[in-house]
């Protein structure tokens, strides 16, 4: 049988045609590879064009901004103006920033003026009280004057938010060290807010728009208002701005210390403790209050053992902050008082923390340093503690460090 019968024969055109089929695949492939090749070109010269767009809006932004040009005043001001200074801002910054607030004609005039002083790279984070319309030498030498800086506010491991009184002298609170350096000058008087202003907008405030963080709005606004925003300033430094209203003055460090209480651990690092974030503040301004840096870790067990006990925590400390006054000791009377802040006679903490707590003091709420104590008094005129399981071990340390006059 051959192949013709099997249908395998072989068609001479279709064997012409193939060659022909060979040669279009590949022109087919050129015009596709030249595509891509001017597409490729064409996205290129597209990304130019817009780089140099870019570049020529970028230029022009410097231009609007007092950048490039160089333009200068000549006296040494007109009104007060309050400039801020970001931590890591470089000179150009400032300049940018001076010149945003009116204080410079341009930032050039300040930044030339700047090369002649090296002092201008050490300027400080912080707010400074400048005047508008200053030359740029004018200004490079008021940035550099320490007295232009507006002080920070330094607040200390259980400070107060109200003024308490100590042997006949009056200790200021944190409402009176934010009075102090809310003041600005307009028309060569020094204007301030009152420790009385900024205490009636913190207890007259919606906690939001105070900067309340969310963890502890609940507690806060359950709280007698005079006593609501106790500890949501822990200790650290803080900018204020001068000139600004008492609540926009409150919620600025309200939102700082927020940040510094999230650092430290508070809310992220409470879910462990059996506590919710607020009970932890308040845990650590207790801690604060009734002991020394070393033995905060102890004093937070003992804190933990009562609670679970349950027992009171007979914490002088709370009985004499909601008193108002820096004893150590308390009377039988204080004592006795029925009230929410006296915890020999109110299980548990108390409404809100009784000052401002620190880092170290937060860590050792989060962490206890374990074990069993139940009590701890003062024993050494340092604040040093001595801890103990049993009463009648407490009380034989107590009866001691009175004689030797501790306390």
């Amino acid at each position: 049988m051959s192949g013709d019968d099997l249908g395998l024969f072989t068609d001479p055109e279709a064997d012409e045609r193939r060659p022909v089929r060979k040669r279009d695949r590949e022109r087919d492939n050129a015009r596709v590879k030249a595509k891509k090749r001017k597409k490729t070109v064409l996205w290129l010269v597209v990304a130019l064009v817009l780089a140099v767009g870019m570049g020529g809006a970028y230029y022009g932004y410097q231009e609007l901004r007092g950048i490039g040009s160089f333009e200068d005043y000549a006296g040494s001001g007109e009104v007060d103006a309050i400039v801020e200074v970001q931590d890591g801002d470089p000179v150009s910054k400032i300049a940018s920033t001076l010149y945003d607030n009116g204080v410079v004609a341009s930032a050039r005039a300040f930044t030339e003026a700047s090369k002649t002083d090296t002092r201008v790279t050490s300027i400080q984070p912080g707010f400074y009280l400048m005047k508008t319309k200053m030359s740029g030498q004018n200004a490079v030498a008021r940035m550099i004057d320490p007295k232009t800086r507006v002080p920070a506010v330094q607040i200390v491991g259980g400070l107060k938010l109200t003024d308490i009184q100590a042997d006949g002298k009056a200790v200021p609170g944190i409402y009176s060290k934010l009075a102090a350096a809310s003041c600005t000058e307009k028309d060569g008087a020094k204007v301030c807010l009152t420790a009385d202003e900024i205490k009636a907008a913190a207890e007259q405030t919606d906690p939001v728009a105070l900067g309340v963080p969310d963890w502890a709005v609940a507690d806060v606004k359950r709280a007698d208002p005079q006593f609501r925003l106790e500890g949501l300033i822990m200790r650290g430094v803080y900018q204020v701005k001068p000139g600004v209203t008492a609540v926009e003055l409150i919620r600025s460090v309200i939102v700082a210390s927020a940040q510094k209480l999230q650092g430290a651990g508070i809310p992220g690092g409470t879910m462990n403790t059996g506590f919710r974030p607020y009970e932890v503040l308040v845990i650590a301004s207790l801690i604060e209050k009734e002991a020394i840096e070393k033995d905060f870790g102890q004093v937070s067990q003992v804190i933990y053992n009562r609670i679970a006990e349950p027992m009171p925590l007979q914490f002088d400390s709370t009985i004499n902050y909601r008193n108002n006054q820096p004893h150590i000791r308390t009377s039988d009377a204080d004592r006795n008082a029925i009230q929410p802040y006296n915890t020999y006679k109110v299980a548990g903490l108390t409404p809100t923390p009784i000052g401002s707590p620190s880092q170290q003091a937060i860590a050792a709420a989060i962490k206890p340093a374990g074990g069993d104590d139940m009590y701890f008094v003062k024993c050494q005129k340092d604040g040093t503690s001595c801890f103990s399981k049993t009463y009648e071990e407490h009380q034989a340390k107590d009866q001691k460090a009175q004689r030797e006059g501790v306390y």
